[in-house]
């Protein structure tokens, strides 16, 4: 028997820090952005939550899901 693999999507954020601070105040609970093979991806914020800085979170990430399509991880890339 053999395990489907996981499957990892690439996307870039920028978010500036008050728009990641309506996480905090409960008006956003998700992040929404278009992966580098053109799908929009939705993904609780708390998932992203330790990249961010007083600036906000930027940068280029890579999000791994199951097989299934659960969360498994996200890295932030250089």
């Amino acid at each position: 028997m053999s395990m489907a693999a996981n499957q990892r999507i690439r996307f870039h954020l920028d978010l500036s820090y008050d728009q990641y601070l309506a996480v905090y105040q409960g008006l956003a609970k998700t992040v929404t952005t278009i992966a580098d093979d053109g799908r929009r991806i939705v993904f609780p914020a708390g998932n992203i939550q330790r990249y961010l800085t007083k600036t906000g979170i930027q940068g280029y990430f890579e999000m791994e899901l199951t097989a299934a399509n659960k969360f498994v991880d996200i890295k932030k890339l250089n």
